[in-house]
């Protein structure tokens, strides 16, 4: 019974968030906020958010359904329920311009395992995986403001916020019922790191500009580039190579917010698998250059958004190589596929609340969005000489509502298509979720 204790006191304070976190996190401007405002006043913040979803897909997920397409024309579908992130926030403001950020993540329900004694095989001792998912700490960093924010130094295990959907990931900023599948797809979503960050705001412009540990291309794979390039199987996170990751946004603009950000490091050998004795791979750097824009703009009950990101990955053929020779066992955490030399993805979206026309003063905060989103992606550019997968590119189209009672809470539903090229099978499919997200700090809000 007490070790259940701990288990029932999380689920009592995720659950208690949703009634704590009420306040409009508009309200709250970085320099009023004792975030900047170098006051003691030892001010706990409490925040978080998540999903619950439901959809249907309307095609086989197989294996071989790219391989032997034919095979899976026409397959039954499949649903499947998910709680793809459940996150708790808690920040502590020390005073003098001190801050202390947390963000605690569970994706898709958490783990779930256990040691089990069988009773059917004579007692023997098992080891059961019962749920799949996810626990990370995403965010963990101490901070110093200067200046009244002009300037901060954050250090400690920070989000990195290339692409658009890494700098705007919480669920109620973006129309779908899931993360938009490109960005999601081509690079680490939500990207965190541990190292150090220098940012601010002056005027209309903020900036970031951070130290990391760079991208692995071990990790590097035919159908998601560098998604797992900042995954580690291990009890650190390898540090051979370090990187620099910057971004700049404007909002001058009213309305508008327009975002330039961009990573740079070396990724070959940033592994504890690294074997030298080979010359072949003397000179290979295996540089990643990511570059992207993006941008938001809001106007009366109109609503648009949308990004554009690049990835190229130098010594491609090299690293191909390489990697296809690191241990096979089942145990390696290697994909062991071809790496392109670059992957990309351009997209966006629209949406109009239906309600903002209204007379009905009973509705003056719900707000029904009907949106439309479009993007497209391309995992796998191969180099010179290499093989072509042409399963890799491809169109997604979507569309739906979502309807917010209140700022923090949204409900979605989404039905899409995503396409491919000829000989493949579209892969059609709807969905439905409850989302939330609060928290009592702009800035606690954003990274």
């Amino acid at each position: 019974m007490c070790k259940r204790i701990p288990l029932a006191l999380s689920v009592i304070l995720f659950f208690g968030l949703q009634t704590v976190i009420a306040q409009d996190i508009d309200t709250v401007k970085l320099g009023k906020s004792a975030t900047s405002s170098g006051k003691s006043l030892g001010t706990l913040t409490i925040g978080g958010y998540g999903e619950a979803v439901y959809k249907y897909n309307f095609f086989s997920d197989n294996v071989f359904r790219y391989s032997h397409a034919a095979n899976y024309a026409d397959s039954k579908g499949h649903g499947r329920v998910d709680l793809p992130h459940a996150v708790i926030m808690l920040g502590y403001d020390f005073g003098h311009g001190w801050t202390f950020n947390t963000e605690i993540e569970f994706e898709h329900g958490g783990t779930e395992a256990a040691v089990e004694v069988e009773a059917e095989e004579t007692g023997e001792f098992e080891k059961e995986i019962e749920r799949g998912g996810e626990v990370a700490l995403e965010q963990f960093w101490l901070q110093k403001a200067f200046w009244g924010g002009k300037m901060n130094i954050r250090a400690g295990h920070i989000v990195v916020p290339v692409g658009g959907t890494n700098n705007a990931h919480l669920p109620t900023e973006f129309f779908g019922v899931y993360r938009p599948e490109g960005e999601n797809t081509i690079i680490p979503c939500t990207w965190h790191e541990t190292g150090i960050e220098i940012w601010g705001r002056i005027k209309g412009w903020r900036y970031d500009v951070m130290l990391i540990p760079s991208l692995n291309s071990s990790m590097f794979s035919v159908s998601g580039w560098a998604h797992d390039g900042s995954a580690s199987p291990y009890e650190f996170r390898v540090a051979n190579k370090l990187a620099v990751a910057a971004r700049v946004d404007n909002t001058s603009i009213r309305g508008l917010r327009i975002g330039v950000s961009g990573f740079v490091g070396n990724t070959f050998r940033n592994d504890i698998i690294t074997d030298e004795s080979s010359s072949r791979y003397a000179d290979v750097k295996g540089t990643a250059v990511i570059g992207s824009l993006d941008f938001s703009y809001k106007t009366g009950g109109l609503v648009m958004r949308g990004s554009g990101l690049y990835g190229y990955l130098s010594d491609c053929e090299l690293i191909s190589v390489y990697n296809s020779t690191l241990p096979h066992s089942s145990q390696a955490p290697y994909p062991q596929t071809l790496v392109g030399q670059a992957a990309w993805t351009a997209g966006g979206e629209i949406g109009y609340n239906i309600f903002h026309h209204h007379t009905n003063p009973k509705l003056d905060r719900h707000k029904l969005y009907l949106f439309a989103r479009y993007e497209y992606y391309d995992s796998y550019i191969p180099g010179h000489a290499m093989t072509d997968y042409e399963w890799t590119n491809r169109h997604c189209i979507s569309g739906g509502l979502n309807y917010s009672p209140l700022r923090e809470i949204v409900i979605k539903a989404e039905g899409g298509v995503r396409l491919l090229k000829q000989q493949y099978n579209p892969e059609p499919w709807c969905a439905l979720a409850i989302t939330w997200a609060g928290m009592f700090s702009h800035e606690f809000h954003k990274r």
